[in-house]
């Protein structure tokens, strides 16, 4: 075994894995999140009805709270800065799309321009991960 793996070496008595082998259970929890966070604000685009309100709201208040803390958990094991361009225009993403199935249920008659705006948030956001331009 590695000295790490004893407790020495930086790694906690409690925990025999890196940071870095935790990563992949961050990855995993974020891009689930936003899976779910997605699926449910179109739900409630497709329909608004408010006896679905409570539920969806609540879900897709979870996993948007899921996706804030698992993003943040990623940037904290590859320590990678907040104040990066590519990282804010996720978390500005993350939050418009996190407001949008509340703002579906108080004006179900802009159903149709939220969508595309979820569509253009989603773009924009999976397009900073893969090319993080700035």
């Amino acid at each position: 075994m590695s000295p790490g793996a004893h407790g020495t070496g930086g790694v906690s008595l409690f925990s025999t894995t890196t940071h870095m082998e935790r990563l992949p259970y961050y990855q995993v929890l974020h891009v689930f999140s936003v899976l779910v966070l997605t699926a449910q604000t179109f739900l409630a685009f497709g329909n608004p009805d408010p006896a679905n309100r409570k539920r969806t709201l609540m879900i897709t208040g979870i996993a948007a709270l899921l996706v804030i803390g698992s993003g943040f958990g990623m940037l904290a094991l590859t320590k990678i800065p907040f104040v990066k361009g590519w990282v804010l225009v996720k978390f500005f993403c993350w939050l418009g799309l996190a407001a949008l199935a509340g703002i579906a249920y108080r004006r179900p008659h802009l159903r149709g321009g939220l969508s595309l705006i979820a569509l253009v948030l989603l773009l924009t956001a999976v397009t900073m991960v893969f090319f993080r331009p700035f």
